[in-house]
């Protein structure tokens, strides 16, 4: 806790629960009038403590963790990096305000993390399954060769070895193919029932959106969680570059990459790297 010009008035540490947040807030306010409380991972683990001060009407200011250079002349610790943070929010440098975490948009983002990962873990599952083919018996791997996925994935989740000749070659790559496959299909089940959920939700959410032109679910949920529930954060069309890319600011007249295509000075206005 710093005073309005910087002086460190105290610091005190409580214990990441509901509980403490809110012993938290009493501590700073038996100080005097708050001002603002800037919160490091106001997006992650610090999460809690931002929504409990917006609930409590307290201004909440996001801010970066100090760079590797001052980090080496401060040294690291929970108070000093404490410090840094409250004399960030002072200054507002390097600050934002934080995403609200309690709206449709965050509910979106959490079906996004679950399909996002069954679609990263059966592409992972394919490729496992194509390199089992390659050191296969030959006899197999002349049955498996030429299928397209979706044929390769039925064919192998029907195989029937004998789990009891495990020990053979022949029947161990079938076995394990046969798991494969059917991890395969599995999350496949598991995508489609996410889709489900997700295309109504988007709608909801944003019609005008998903009705564009070329935008589809996918797009759209992601724009939507980049932007966040509280878009009005968002200033200006470079603040949403800046939140929708880990690059840095674009200069003028440039394309830069962002996800799902290439930025060039407007929200709406997506072109190809040729064209750049």
């Amino acid at each position: 806790m710093i005073d309005s010009v910087g002086r460190v008035l105290g610091t005190q540490q409580f214990p990441a629960t509901a509980a403490g947040y809110g012993d938290l807030l009493a501590w700073i306010r038996g100080h005097g009038r708050l001002g603002r409380v800037g919160v490091e991972g106001a997006g992650a683990y610090g999460a809690g403590l931002a929504r409990l001060l917006r609930d409590e009407h307290v201004a909440v200011i996001e801010v970066d963790r100090p760079d590797r250079k001052t980090r080496r002349f401060q040294g690291k610790s929970d108070p000093i990096d404490a410090i840094q943070a409250a004399r960030t929010a002072l200054a507002g440098e390097r600050t934002g305000i934080p995403k609200q975490r309690d709206g449709r948009v965050e509910a979106l983002r959490n079906l996004r993390v679950a399909r996002r990962s069954a679609v990263a873990q059966r592409a992972d599952t394919q490729r496992q399954i194509k390199t089992l083919i390659v050191t296969a018996p030959d006899e197999l791997r002349v049955r498996l060769r030429g299928l397209s996925a979706k044929q390769l994935v039925a064919t192998c989740a029907n195989l029937r070895p004998d789990p009891a000749d495990a020990a053979a070659p022949v029947t161990a790559v079938k076995l394990a193919l046969r798991s494969l496959a059917r991890r395969h299909q599995q999350l496949s089940t598991e995508i489609t029932d996410l889709d489900e959920l997700l295309e109504p939700l988007v709608a909801a959410i944003n019609p005008a959106l998903l009705a564009a032109n070329g935008v589809g679910a996918e797009v759209a949920g992601q724009l939507l969680v980049s932007a966040g529930e509280n878009h009005d954060r968002l200033t200006s069309e470079a603040a949403f570059a800046m939140a929708a890319s880990p690059r840095s600011l674009p200069h003028p007249g440039r394309c830069q990459p962002v996800r799902g295509g290439w930025f060039r000075d407007s929200l709406t206005e997506l072109c190809s790297p040729g064209a750049c």
